[in-house]
Formats: C-alpha cells, structure tokens, sequence
C-alpha cells in the first residue's frame, strides 16, 4: 500500500528531525490517525498552552490531502468550534509532494500567528482587527483554562 510506505518515511523523517513545539505520535494500531500537540511560542497569546490535535491520512494519501481536527479548545479565528483549521494547504493548495512535516509547520505558525484573514470564525476574526486587546485577553483566558 502506497500511503502506508509513505507515512511510515514522513513518520521516521520527523523523528530524525523533530519541530521544535510539535508531538507526533500514532495511534497503537493505525499509522493513518496521529495524535499530535503543539506548544503556544511565548510571543503569542497562546503562551504555555499545549495544544491536542488529530490528523488523519486518507487510504489515498498523499493523493488526498489529511483532515485536522483540534481537540483542544483554543480562541483562534482560523480554527472553528468544532476544531477544523482554515489553511490552504490542506484544502486548495494541497499536492502530493507537500510532507507531512511541512503540514505541522504550517500548523504551528497558523496557531501562533493568529490573523484575520481568510478567517474561520469572522466574529473572532472581527475583534482581533478591532479590539485586539480583547481578542489577546480571551485568547489567553481560553489557553489557561483548555491547554495548561
């Protein structure tokens, strides 16, 4: 099977080079569902916050772009409450050659630089372009409540 050899290779890939912040394990029996974690950077509101997600690999991956889904609650305007992250590369831009350790980089930067553009979620988009120092205390409160 195809995407297994290449989960297994992105899988020994990232343990030889490990992003700094991120987790990757799979689950015990399934190659295609990793539980995976990233650390809010101290320079975001997300500080000290660790934050839980799945990805999930398709049978036809890397053909097929891998779902992610947040299972720790975190105020950001590109993820949503049920824990869908809005980034390109996992929707209209995604192409095979893309790795998996690039789809974990581009998740770390997405929870760490929140922005208002191509929002998930407008009202929190909303009140980081005009009230950002609202958005940043909620933000901080939902990290100390869910992710600490």
């Amino acid at each position: 099977m195809t995407a297994l050899r290449r989960v297994q290779k992105e899988l020994q890939d990232i343990t030889t080079k490990p992003l700094d912040g991120i987790t990757v394990e799979t689950e015990e029996d399934n190659l295609l569902v990793w539980k995976c974690s990233v650390k809010g950077s101290s320079d975001s509101p997300y500080k000290n916050g660790t934050f839980h997600f799945k990805i999930e690999l398709p049978i036809n991956f890397p053909f097929k772009a891998p779902s992610v889904t947040f299972q720790t609650k975190i105020y950001h305007p590109g993820i949503n409450e049920e824990g869908h992250i809005c980034v390109p590369i996992l929707r209209d831009e995604w192409k095979p050659s893309v790795t998996l350790s690039t789809v974990l980089a581009v998740i770390q930067e997405k929870v760490n630089n929140p922005s208002p553009e191509d929002p998930f979620e407008p009202e929190i988009a909303a009140l980081l372009k005009t009230d950002k120092a609202k958005f940043l205390a909620t933000a901080r409160e939902y990290t100390k409540r869910y992710a600490m």
